[in-house]
């Protein structure tokens, strides 16, 4: 999976295509990603501590990661990544990348 958490996605299809957002959370296994502010679902939530009122809450859904393209930071446009191995000068290894196809840079995790 090339979408990482804390990453700006552009939603491509569905209800709220063309809307960005940050990704909150990844589940690798099935491939699907949860978005900020898109694909809110209605619950309901019976009273706990936390919540002593209960009643019904929105909150965002996972959608399919194939429904999304990552936005590069430095020409903000969405664009695919690639893999490039570089030479850890600090730690004497190679390192794996991600590389925006459109510009080049290079896209590292915070």
């Amino acid at each position: 999976m090339r979408v990482r958490k804390n990453d700006q996605v552009l939603v491509l299809s569905g209800n709220y295509k063309g809307k960005k957002g940050k990704v909150l959370k990844v589940f690798p296994e099935q491939n699907r990603i949860i978005v900020e502010g898109v694909n809110f679902i209605k619950r309901h939530s019976r009273p706990t501590q936390q919540n002593p009122q209960g009643g019904i809450i929105e909150k965002e859904a996972p959608i399919h990661v194939s429904n999304v393209m990552v936005v590069c930071p430095k020409c903000s446009t969405p664009a695919r990544m690639g893999r490039q191995t570089v030479y850890d000068e600090t730690r004497k290894r190679k390192n794996s990348v991600r590389v925006c196809k459109n510009c080049g840079e290079m896209l590292v995790s915070k």
